[in-house]
This record gives structure tokens, sequence and C-alpha cells, in this order.
């Protein structure tokens, strides 16, 4: 497991080494090893397709500019979730939406979704489908957290994010993410058993 991680930090750098040097092989494998995890990020955290897209395109456009201010003193996994962790509070602020319901989370067809995610097979289509029928489940009880809670809820489950890592970026304490995880988790056991109550 710590060779696979290790493994995956090292292709990391050198594909970073290779974009900067001017490889667009290396750039488009960069995209292509985060895109999912961060479009699916921002349908967690925003709710609809529309605002998941605009947050990957902002993602990976702040990537971009900002490829030669990465270090590699962090991860490069850490380094584009932090990136998205401000885009995510960006949108928020910009737009006022981060606490939706479960009937706004489905406010796009599935057909209309796999329309607008062109250039994929029938397979990945399938698999970007799939993963939108299962986010709007997990988006309608994460929308009852508070949005502190719901951003490490997203970097500790979904993207394998220490604890060191998400406070990093986060910018607080080990022990601040710590208690608002295990807050969060409880808040979602509460919610996940009032959903489940028959009437």
């Amino acid at each position: 497991m710590v060779t696979d991680i290790m493994h995956v930090i090292d292709e990391d750098e050198a594909l970073v080494g290779a974009a900067l040097n001017g490889s667009a092989r290396a750039w488009e494998r960069l995209v292509r090893r985060y895109e999912g995890k961060i479009y699916n990020q921002g349908l967690r955290l925003t709710g609809n397709n529309s605002d998941a897209m605009d947050l990957m395109q902002e993602v990976f456009l702040g990537v971009y500019r900002n490829l030669h201010r990465f270090r590699g003193d962090a991860k490069f996994s850490s380094w584009i979730f932090r990136i998205a962790h401000n885009k995510a509070i960006d949108i928020n602020r910009r737009k006022r939406f981060m606490t939706i319901s479960s009937a706004q989370a489905g406010d796009q067809g599935e057909d209309d979704l796999l329309d607008k995610i062109p250039g994929r097979s029938s397979l990945e289509a399938e698999e970007i489908l799939s993963d939108y029928q299962t986010n709007k489940i997990i988006v309608s009880m994460l929308s009852e957290l508070p949005i502190s809670q719901r951003l490490i809820v997203e970097l500790k489950i979904f993207q394998s994010q220490t604890f060191d890592d998400i406070a990093s970026i986060q910018g607080v304490s080990v022990n601040t993410v710590k208690t608002r995880f295990y807050s969060a988790l409880k808040k979602l056991k509460i919610i996940s058993e009032e959903k489940n109550v028959l009437p």
C-alpha cells in the first residue's frame, strides 16, 4: 500500500516536471488522473452538474496557471485539492449556494448529464452516470452538514487525504480537523438513521 502511494506521488511529480517542460501529453495525463475526482468532489459539494463542471474547469485553469509554483514539498494531490477547496468556497461565496435539497441535486436529467460530457466511451459514460446517481444520494445527506464539516468529509472519505493533509489544505490544526470530522460522522449517522426509519 505504501509502495503504491509512493509510486503515485513519484509519477505525479514526474508528470508535473514534464508538463512544465512543455509536454502536452504529460499535462493531459495529469488532467485525466484527477478530473474525475475533482468533478465528483464538485458534484458532492455544489449539488449539481453545472456547478461541478464550473468548479472542475476553474480548478484545472488554476492548476495550469500556477503549476510552476508547485514545489513538491507537499503531495500534488494535496496541492490540487487545496485549489479545489478554495474554488468551492469561492463558488459558495458567489452563489450563496451550498445548502441544497435533494430535489435540487437531481435538477438535471441523466441524459442531459451525459450529453454535456463529450468525448467519452460508452463504458466511461456508464461509470459517470453511476457515479452521478450515487452522488445524488450522498449530496442529499452532505447538504445537511455545515460547509466546514462537508469539506473535511469530502477530503477524508472521498479523496483519501490524511488528517495532516486536510489541516494543511484548510489552514487549521489537526485537532480541529479531527473534531469536525468525527462530529460530521455522528451527524451523518443520525441523518442516515432518520432517512431509513419506516413511517
